[in-house]
């Protein structure tokens, strides 16, 4: 289990790190190179949303299923253990709504910088008639 969630959290920082990037001010030339290389990209990793959907459907499912330990019948490390587990399930929710989230708004922010680009020769043309 321990490999699905090292793969989305660096799911998570190469999205970040490219919403990053394509959210910094730059030249316009750059700008649009970056983002028809991101948009190029966009597609096939859009294994991520399935993928998270998955891991949060292990997480309720394991969250269900899980003993409670709560009460004088548990012992100070099976209480402990416990509480690790919840955390950890915190933790790992967070990480599959983020990796969803950046997705989107970098989505977004690719599928806007092209409608202005349309704009922008839209307009180029209404000028030179």
């Amino acid at each position: 289990m321990g490999l699905q969630w090292m793969v989305l959290s660096y799911a998570v920082m190469v999205e970040a790190i490219v919403a990053i990037l394509i959210t910094l001010p730059s030249p316009k030339l750059i700008k649009a190179r970056i983002v028809s290389l991101i948009s190029l990209i966009l597609q096939p990793c859009l294994f991520v949303i399935p993928f998270s959907a998955f891991q949060l459907l292990d997480i309720y499912w394991k969250n269900e299923h899980r003993l409670m330990c709560v009460g004088e019948s548990c012992t100070a490390s099976e209480r402990d253990r416990y509480e690790k587990s919840i955390f950890k399930a915190q933790r790992n929710v967070i990480l599959c709504a983020s990796a969803c989230l950046l997705y989107w708004c970098i989505y977004r922010v690719c599928k806007y910088h092209k409608e202005i680009e349309t704009l922008e020769e839209v307009e180029k043309r209404l000028k030179e008639q």
